[in-house]
């Protein structure tokens, strides 16, 4: 049975982990918009005795310079924080000898710097944005199709984000496409992979009980932490939804109001409400 409210929620933590996109900011034109009060809220998560790490899914641009952004919208960040898709699916091609066939964002192409390209025989698909054109996933689909064993590593699996112009579709939309048109199963790196949270429960040196997620995301945040031990917190921001909290499989461990509501705290504030 689901806590209902804090403080039971956060019992016996040691260590919290953010989503970013939704959570902190709601990226855009520019470098986005930091949601009111979650700078804030990011220093008293620092100022604590709690550990505190970022998990994101963005695969728009390199850690580097997603955290400049983060640090211009006013966030005390560092790059040895953020844990996401593009270095760990650089990890996983280098351990398998696989060369890949990219189908992300330009911004994210220099993170795949060091990994040889040349014959694909993999693909790699992160959110692309507009990029995702009929020409670049069927040349994804003909590289697929032509391998004995297709490989497709999904940067993620989200089926929709949003930006401060409404929701835009994610990079799971064109992941099911792709296994749907080759009948395979992708391999998913990020959230909500079980090896990409305990990557980050391991670099805080933590169980899953001693860690609490903080996201937007039913799924791939809250139930991909629950997955793995974890309690999960879905905040009303970002892409959360009303129909969320009757969702058939996934009940979050609690739901923290949209900041400035009447609940009157900021989300991820209340993850500081411990006995």
């Amino acid at each position: 049975m689901a806590d209902t409210g804090w403080p039971g929620c956060a019992k016996s933590l040691k260590g919290v982990i953010l989503d970013m996109c939704g959570v902190l900011y709601d990226s855009g034109e520019g470098d986005g918009v930091a949601i009111h009060g979650s700078v804030e809220a990011v220093k008293k998560l620092k100022a604590s005795d709690l550990q505190l790490r970022f998990c994101t899914n963005e695969t728009q641009a390199s850690r580097e310079t997603f955290v400049a952004k983060l640090q211009r919208l006013g966030f005390d960040i560092s790059v040895s924080e953020v844990f996401s898709p593009a270095p760990a699916a650089v990890a996983v091609l280098k351990d398998r000898c696989l060369r890949p066939h990219l189908l992300v964002y330009d911004g994210l192409l220099p993170e795949f710097d060091s990994v040889d390209k040349t014959n694909p025989n993999c693909v790699v698909i992160g959110d692309a944005a507009e990029k995702f054109s009929y020409q670049n996933l069927n040349d994804a689909f003909r590289v697929l199709i032509g391998l004995e064993k297709p490989v497709l590593f999904s940067l993620g699996q989200g089926r929709y984000y949003k930006e401060t112009d409404g929701l835009k579709l994610d990079v799971g939309v064109y992941m099911k496409a792709l296994e749907y048109a080759c009948d395979l199963k992708a391999e998913v790196i990020g959230k909500p992979s079980p090896t990409f949270f305990q990557s980050v429960l391991n670099d805080m040196g933590l169980q899953p009980h001693e860690a609490l997620m903080i996201g937007d995301d039913l799924v791939n945040d809250v139930g991909g932490a629950q997955h793995c031990g974890m309690k999960g917190v879905q905040v009303r921001t970002g892409k959360y939804r009303p129909s969320d909290e009757k969702h058939p499989t996934v009940t979050a461990d609690g739901t923290c109001g949209q900041p400035g509501s009447g609940c009157g705290h900021d989300p991820q504030s209340e993850a500081l409400s411990t006995p």
